[in-house]
């Protein structure tokens, strides 16, 4: 039964309301300064935390013994990888070698110590978190600070152990790295890989195109145009040496992580957020070892280069000395340094384009800080207006503008300065051709076609696609600018703003894949620190590290079964002898305690 007109007419008067559309009549009974509702459900999510003391001795053991544990865990890992991670099909390093051939000719045990690796990485990642956020029933569900936090050093040690052993592994997880490495090679070679496909421009038989998975054997590549310029020069360094060009690759990936590591812990000062709890939740993400550092994911640099420039963009914005010159448009140091860092923060678009969204909160605290602000835009009457507006209407267009120069001045150096073009622009949807079921809109476009199918109607998925996805983009931007409008009045802070943003679009986006989800957790471990929030993204990030496994299509599930099972089991038992008190240790422990002649002098 439908609505009354009466009713409709009544939502839509309220909806106008909300948005400042509404009436002059009904806008004058208002207070016309009222921030409005923009984000007060979101600005929960943060609450200051405030900086405590280090590890006491008792701690610090507990934390060594954690620290060991995860680096155990990262070196079974390594051990597996070599049967069960993604080995090119030519130039395999490690074939013919009597030991380490031994992984690859025993899949299932490789498979056993992967799964059981990731799991010990993952309980370690969780256990070494009472030392960063505090004890999930005492600190994190009731928003508390912990009494004592590790130190940042403890922190960067930690991540340093941990991420060692993969390092040197072979790709976890994702061949993207192949086609990484083949669009590379056509760039070198001169031609433009964002027309020409691996298939097409190195032959079916080239080393590097055999490796390459047969959905990106004949695409173009989707990446930005500075991506594939660092990988052009990766090429002329290592021509068809996979094994130097995957090393090389990772490198990149971990000055990626290093830019991140460098940016976070000041952004989550600025914020009022523990550094150490936002280096824990953020940059020792499993998600981030395993994919970033693993799967040697392009998202590590773009991931770093965004923030670290919003980092130098909110120095200058938030700092106490003028832009530019009085008098002249000169900019001052922190002016310069706030070009730079919207160069920076272009820059990384140019790796993936989904982080130029990060120009458009910048954008809100530059015109903040020129005297824009929300309710000058709403909720006065028409007459009113512009003279209330004028300030925030010119702050707003001179911000867009001068970030908008700077994001034009970049990609016009960048596509013309490496020779690639602007093509990147039209490969932007390439990866549209993957039907991940983390995407809400292919997740429930599929299983609508699904349930076509089982009706007898059709498979109709790939119309349901078409009309779903698009329908999806459009509702992410109309969140966007909400969050926008709620940074505008002030009642978010733009990086938090910036992670949401970067959550929504992460829900709607066409394809998602697990590493996707950093592109939200990063910036908000640095802002969010509600107990909701930090319990969704631990549970979430532990979960999906753990179901993306490394199996092939051809794994069978009793093979998987029994991988899983046995990881399990490995768990347990290395957990056992990690943590438990045993009898035998217990006198060495009780002499290490007994106070030395020096201590004893001391005391008398």
């Amino acid at each position: 039964m439908s609505e009354s007109p009466a009713s409709e007419a009544s939502v839509l008067r309220r909806t106008l309301d909300y948005v400042g559309l509404g009436a002059p009549a009904r806008r004058a009974r208002r207070d016309p300064d009222r921030r409005g509702d923009y984000g007060v459900t979101v600005a929960k999510l943060h609450d200051p935390e405030h900086e405590v003391g280090p590890l006491d001795a008792a701690e610090n053991r507990r934390l060594l013994r954690i620290k060991l544990f995860g680096a155990t865990g990262t070196i079974l890992m390594l051990v597996g990888s070599l049967g069960t991670g993604q080995i090119p099909v030519l130039q395999n390093p490690v074939a013919g070698m009597r030991v380490l051939s031994l992984p690859s000719r025993m899949w299932s045990t490789a498979l056993t110590l992967s799964i059981g690796g990731t799991i010990m990485l993952v309980v370690a990642w969780l256990l070494i978190g009472r030392f960063a956020v505090g004890r999930f029933s005492v600190e994190v569900l009731h928003g508390r600070s912990p009494a004592r936090r590790m130190t940042r050093q403890q922190a960067d040690r930690t991540l340093l152990l941990w991420i060692a052993p993969i390092i040197v592994a072979p790709p976890l997880l994702s061949k993207d790295i192949y086609s990484y490495l083949a669009q590379s090679a056509i760039a070198y070679r001169g031609m433009d890989p964002y027309t020409v496909s691996p298939l097409h421009g190195l032959g079916v038989g080239n080393v590097l195109t055999r490796s390459v998975p047969n959905l990106w054997r004949d695409t173009p590549a989707p990446y930005g145009p500075f991506f594939i310029w660092i990988g052009k020069g990766i090429t002329a360094v290592t021509g068809d040496n996979i094994t130097a060009a995957i090393f090389l690759h990772r490198l990149v990936a971990l000055v990626g992580l290093a830019l991140i590591v460098w940016a976070l812990p000041r952004m989550a000062r600025r914020c009022g957020v523990s550094p150490v709890a936002a280096l824990w939740l953020g940059a020792m993400n499993p998600l981030v070892i395993l994919h970033l550092v693993g799967g040697i994911h392009n998202e590590a640099l773009m991931l770093g280069l965004m923030l670290v420039g919003i980092e130098l963009c909110f120095r200058a914005i938030y700092g106490a000395q003028r832009l530019r010159t009085p008098g002249s448009w000169r900019p001052t140091g922190a002016g310069w340094l706030l070009l730079a860092g919207a160069a920076v923060i272009a820059t990384s678009s140019l790796v993936k384009f989904t982080s130029v969204l990060a120009l458009g909160f910048v954008g809100i605290a530059l015109a903040q800080r020129w005297g824009a602000c929300l309710p000058a835009l709403r909720g006065a009457p028409i007459r009113q207006w512009w003279a209330r507006s004028r300030t925030t209407v010119w702050a707003l267009a001179a911000s867009a503008g001068l970030l908008g120069a700077v994001l034009a001045v970049v990609m016009v150096v960048i596509c013309v300065g490496t020779g690639l073009g602007f093509g990147w622009t039209s490969t932007l949807s390439t990866g549209a051709v993957v039907r991940s079921w983390m995407s809400m809109p292919t997740l429930l476009s599929v299983s609508a076609g699904r349930v076509g199918v089982f009706l007898g109607l059709g498979d109709q998925t790939q119309a349901i696609l078409d009309v779903v996805r698009p329908l999806g983009q459009v509702i992410a931007a109309v969140f966007v600018v909400r969050w926008m409008l709620a940074t505008l009045a002030g009642r978010l802070h733009p990086l938090g703003a910036l992670g949401v943003s970067m959550a929504t679009v992460v829900v709607f986006f066409p394809f998602v894949q697990a590493w996707y989800l950093l592109w939200a957790v990063i910036p908000l471990a640095a802002w969010a620190t509600r107990p909701w929030f930090r319990i969704a993204t631990i549970t979430v990030s532990a979960i999906i590290a753990i179901v993306v496994m490394p199996t092939s299509s051809n794994t069978s599930g009793v093979v998987l079964a029994q991988g899983l099972l046995a990881g399990v089991i490995m768990v347990a038992v290395m957990t056992a002898l990690f943590f438990e008190d045993w009898p035998r240790w217990r006198p060495r422990r009780r002499w290490s305690k007994r106070p030395t002649p020096e201590h004893t002098d001391t005391a008398a």
